[in-house]
C-alpha cells in the first residue's frame, strides 16, 4: 500500500501504458498541487486572522472547517 494521496495513486495508474490516460493523469497531478497551494494560503490567512480577531473573525470558522476537510479530519 502506498503512502501517497489517492489522487496521485490514481494518476500513476492512469499513466500506465495499457491505460494511456496521460492528460487525465497530468490534470490530477496539477489539481493536487494546486490544492496544496490553496491549503497553505488558507493556513496563512488563518494565522493573520487569529493575530487580529476583529479582522477575520467572521471567516475564521469557515477557513478552519475547509482546512479540516482538506486534511481529512472531518
Amino acid at each position: 500500500m502506498s503512502n501517497q494521496p489517492e489522487a496521485l495513486s490514481l494518476a500513476d495508474y492512469l499513466d500506465l501504458p495499457h491505460v494511456g490516460q496521460h492528460r487525465s493523469a497530468a490534470e490530477l497531478r496539477r489539481l493536487h498541487a494546486l490544492n496544496g497551494e490553496l491549503l497553505e494560503a488558507l493556513k496563512q490567512m488563518l494565522e493573520v486572522w487569529e493575530e487580529d480577531p476583529a479582522y477575520g473573525a467572521t471567516h475564521a470558522d469557515k477557513v478552519r472547517a475547509a482546512i479540516a476537510k482538506v486534511e481529512g479530519k472531518v
